[in-house]
């Protein structure tokens, strides 16, 4: 398991005291407003948060040293990271990168559907697709499909709902 997760990407200057725009690539922009220290190059460069705050879908962020719009701009493209070890996450809930690759596996005749490949948020609830050579199923990640989680064993145990796996 990785210890340090993509969590954004800067995307643009903010004002002339080297505010940045950062495109949040977690649940919420107000998740990524909760940390007071990320990461440069894949965790190996911890970075403080001055400040955060979220703005319309994108966080305006204060990192220590940076100061003026040209430090800023050369942070820019650049991609932050998490240490998952910051986050104690509820009961059910995972990270989407320990979620891509768990192969999906009917929990009652252990059928083998193919492995989780992306997960989209839709609002009510996310989408799981599911890749198995060329053919892509999408399931819903509700409890009437999903029936355990294991990612320890790297698998997905899902109940067929009708229709599910017709092409």
């Amino acid at each position: 398991m990785k210890r340090f997760l993509e969590i954004g990407k800067i995307v643009a200057v903010q004002g002339l005291k080297g505010e940045i725009r950062v495109d949040p690539w977690c649940d919420s922009p107000d998740f990524l407003c909760e940390f007071e220290q990320l990461y440069f190059n894949k965790g190996e460069t911890p970075v403080t948060v001055v400040r955060a705050r979220p703005h319309k879908n994108i966080v305006l962020m204060k990192i220590e040293g940076v100061d003026t719009p040209e430090d800023a701009q050369k942070l820019r493209g650049k991609i932050l990271y998490m240490d998952r070890e910051d986050v104690e996450l509820e009961e059910g809930c995972y990270f989407v990168q320990d979620l891509i690759g768990l192969e999906v596996i009917d929990a009652d005749d252990g059928t083998v559907y193919g492995k989780l490949s992306q997960v989209t948020a839709t609002g009510a609830n996310d989408v799981y697709h599911i890749k198995n050579g060329e053919n892509e199923y999408l399931i819903p990640a509700i409890p009437d499909v999903i029936v355990k989680t294991d990612i320890e064993n790297g698998q997905l145990l899902i109940r067929k709902m009708e229709g599910l796996f017709d092409l």
